[in-house]
């Protein structure tokens, strides 16, 4: 196992066991007006699954929360992404190959940013009166 490796798998192992130990103990509610007991879905007062309002369901909220922890992971896998290029495309020196990779590194974080906001703009377009309003 080389150094990149070794540096990778910390870093992965660091970040897990943060955001394991930074999760909150949270108790199932019994959520009665949702029809479900859950502890990840908070229902607003009015939320009830067998209503015509799509609005007001929880698999609503739950597809709610999972594009934004998608979100979130594609921020942060962009911001690291631009970081790791950055760092390439500094430590180059004479290297062209390096600096290559670089540059195809931020190109396609660029492009791949630009399909994500076009399939979150799709997203919002296809779901009746919109995702986020």
């Amino acid at each position: 196992m080389n150094i990149k490796q070794k540096s990778i798998l910390t870093l992965g192992l660091m970040l897990g066991t943060t955001i394991w130990a930074a999760a909150p103990v949270v108790q199932a509610a019994d959520n009665t007006s949702c029809g479900t007991k859950t502890s990840i879905i908070s229902c607003p007062s009015g939320t009830d699954n067998n209503s015509s309002d799509v609005k007001k369901n929880a698999t609503w909220a739950l597809l709610i929360l999972v594009l934004n922890v998608l979100t979130a992971g594609v921020g942060i896998a962009a911001v690291g992404a631009i970081v790791y290029a950055s760092i390439l495309y500094t430590s180059a020196a004479d290297n062209a190959g390096q600096l290559e990779k670089a540059k195809t590194i931020i190109r396609d974080t660029v492009i791949g940013l630009v399909f994500y906001g076009f399939m979150y703009l799709i997203i919002n377009f296809i779901t009746p009166g919109g995702l986020f309003t």
